[in-house]
């Protein structure tokens, strides 16, 4: 069996030749035409850089970039992508955490780079695309390859307000691919929407699917997310079988009321995750497309994306609550005590997860990965590496996964535990709600509630003091134009924590 990246290229190139992996507004490329230009650049990358470097790529949204990944792989590196968009302070401190030799950046985004003062070599991938394929430093190359080298490193956000860079191996996405291809049922008839931006973990489904089932993938243009007719359009027109989204896309486009208008006649697998997702919203999604598949994902960067599933299996009702399911195959997912002992069934704990899908670590971050990253509690005869989530869990007699919120998110508040989570859910029941968020000030003991949408503060008051305890209604409550956002597209609390002061 083929487990390796590069191999799983070569034989899937072999097979599909001439069909197209990747699709975006202006071009596409083939199987073999991914294959080439990787080898190109791996073949120039060779000779600027030595095997297992960080190699920073600054690429926009277009099929070039996971040409790029592969390319950089290739050359026995690893890649780690950054967001031009981002602010200039945050890519800098990207840079300064990971200390490349190289940034390869394509032509839209090469004076973005320059103006950074990077101080290592700015390479630009147009020009190395064309470069000559060298066989023997691409063979020495993976003479010394493992199945455990990194394969990326994706940035989040830090606690300390620095980035953190999660490095995960190839052997970890193998596993993952794998272990989603077979729940979503993906094959080569497929061709999957890619909403996620490339540099975020989310988008390594859509990178990497194809590579691993000759299915191939469109890069849905951003345009689209904000206009739900044209996004069921151009599904539509490209024909997209399968769907892996945040769960805001799929709010959004019930709120506006998109399903009024053309349904997605060829949309049959759908994955969501990110966020709870609203069942008022599923409910509309599956009466819409009554033969589809929709799953609930679940899981951190830490942990290859995702390590939960849960596929939903009847018509919900609009106060139902989905859970997060199962581990993927190759994922332990246990429930600890703030103790660190084993929670009995039925009770809550902290969700922690092992397997091969746990992630090397945080880049350059020693003291962090020490700290997070820790030998499992339970296990005294061997060394067994397991992350925990911060993300409260209980099992159910069945073995299903159910979701309790947030350990940061849970608040103590009047003698009370409110978890904010339950306060956002029941907001969006309002249809006149489109997003929200609950924050707590804990120095003046109030909870706030953002939201976007026409509802008035009146209506919203009076909706939440009757179905909420009397302790759980915000006191606060702000109306936006729109919801500030993360580069990786979650709500940004930092900036509505603003609204404090």
């Amino acid at each position: 069996m083929k487990t390796d990246i590069l191999d799983r290229l070569e034989s899937t190139a072999a097979k599909y030749n001439k069909k197209t992996v990747f699709t975006d507004e202006t071009g596409s490329i083939s199987f073999c035409e991914l294959l080439d230009k990787a080898k190109r650049l791996g073949s120039a990358l060779c000779k600027k850089v030595s095997a297992g470097s960080a190699v920073a790529v600054m690429s926009g949204r277009n099929v070039l970039t996971p040409v790029t990944f592969i390319g950089i792989v290739y050359a026995g590196c690893y890649y780690a992508p950054m967001d031009a968009s981002q602010p200039e302070d945050r890519l800098k401190n990207i840079l300064k955490v990971l200390k490349p030799p190289v940034l390869v950046a394509d032509k839209d985004n090469a004076d973005k780079a320059k103006a950074l003062g990077f101080e290592g070599e700015i390479l630009l991938s147009d020009d190395f695309f064309e470069s000559d394929i060298d066989d023997d430093a691409l063979a020495l190359r993976r003479e010394r390859m493992c199945i455990d080298d990194p394969l990326y490193v994706i940035f989040t956000s830090g606690s300390t307000g620095n980035p953190k860079g999660v490095i995960t191996s190839k052997l970890s996405l193998c596993c993952y691919i794998d272990a989603y291809r077979e729940v979503m049922g993906i094959d080569d008839s497929d061709i999957l929407g890619n909403q996620s931006p490339l540099d975020y973990i989310a988008a390594i489904r859509d990178i990497y699917l194809p590579i691993f089932t000759g299915a191939s993938m469109y890069i849905i243009p951003k345009q689209c997310f904000v206009m739900p007719a044209e996004l069921f359009k151009t599904l539509n027109d490209k024909r997209i079988t399968s769907v892996g989204w945040s769960v805001s896309v799929f709010t959004i486009a019930v709120k506006v009321g998109a399903f009024d208008g053309a349904k997605p006649e060829f949309l049959k697998k759908i994955c969501f995750s990110g966020s709870v997702m609203p069942c008022n919203v599923l409910r509309v999604w599956q009466e819409n497309l009554p033969g589809a598949k929709f799953v609930n994902q679940y899981g951190p960067t830490e942990c290859t994306a995702s390590c939960t599933y849960y596929e939903v299996d009847h018509v919900v009702a609009d106060d139902e609550v989905l859970p997060i399911g199962k581990p993927y195959s190759n994922y332990r997912v246990f429930l600890l005590s703030e103790d660190n002992r084993a929670v009995p069934d039925g009770e809550m704990g902290e969700i922690c997860v092992s397997g091969p899908i746990v992630a090397l670590g945080y880049y350059n971050a020693p003291e962090l990965t020490a700290k997070t990253f820790i030998q499992d509690p339970l296990n005294t005869l061997y060394r067994e590496i397991i992350y925990k989530t911060g993300d409260y869990g209980t099992f159910r007699e069945d073995g299903v996964l159910l979701f309790n919120g947030r350990k940061d998110r849970q608040i103590k508040h009047l003698g009370h535990r409110v978890e904010l989570g339950e306060i956002e859910g029941t907001a969006l029941r309002l249809e006149n709600v489109k997003e929200c968020c609950a924050l707590y000030q804990k120095e003046k003991e109030l909870i706030y509630l953002f939201y976007t949408g026409d509802a008035s503060v009146k209506e919203i008051a009076g909706f939440l003091r009757g179905v909420l305890p009397g302790f759980m209604v915000p006191r606060k409550l702000i109306a936006l134009d729109e919801m500030p956002r993360l580069a990786n597209g979650k709500t940004d609390m930092q900036t509505l924590k603003e609204y404090f002061k």
